[in-house]
């Protein structure tokens, strides 16, 4: 199977509710690379890679996110394929 890649931007209540740690706790389980940081603007952006089953389950959580967490939108944007990430992690 192809893998593929998702930049995703998360918006609502997603900072403050520790949506990036728990983002990467479920990208590591998945077994996706990539990265999440939280923006300047209140959102949660991140960039996924990995098999595309894996990232579907990823972006399903994605609308979810942690208990505290309430999402009012999430946008998926299909990018190529690079392949340059080793593991996932959180970005500052």
């Amino acid at each position: 199977m192809a893998e593929k890649r998702a930049h995703v931007i998360i918006s609502g209540r997603v900072q403050g509710v520790n949506y990036r740690s728990h983002t990467r706790q479920q990208a590591q389980m998945q077994g996706i690379r990539g990265w999440v940081r939280n923006r300047a603007d209140g959102r949660v952006e991140a960039v996924f890679e990995g098999g595309e089953d894996a990232l579907q389950r990823m972006i399903a959580w994605c609308h979810k996110g942690p208990p505290a967490a309430r999402v009012e939108s999430v946008d998926v944007h299909w990018e190529d394929f690079e392949g340059t990430f080793t593991g996932f992690h959180t970005r500052w």
